[in-house]
């Protein structure tokens, strides 16, 4: 099953029977944003909440890219992770 759109790709994560790796995991957060939000704009997150700050800095890591080439990607990548954890 392959994805075309990405509303059809955020439902084929949810099928998704094992966990990606943290890296895939923020590789898909970070297109996901830049593809429905665009550039990150947001406060860099302080303290020890390590977790959001990775999740800060990929999401920046992608600045410029457009919503679409972002969106293209995002589809691109939950495929090919479809065929590792459905």
């Amino acid at each position: 099953m392959n994805a075309s759109t990405l509303d059809e790709a955020v439902a084929l994560t949810k099928k998704f029977t094992s966990k990606p790796s943290n890296e895939e995991l923020l590789k898909i957060y970070s297109l996901y944003k830049q593809a429905t939000e665009g550039d990150n704009n947001e406060e860099r997150p302080g303290g020890f909440d390590f977790v959001a700050a990775a999740k800060y800095n990929a999401w920046l890591a992608l600045k410029g890219k457009s919503k679409e080439d972002a969106s293209e990607e995002y589809i691109s990548l939950v495929n090919s992770l479809s065929t590792k954890y459905i």
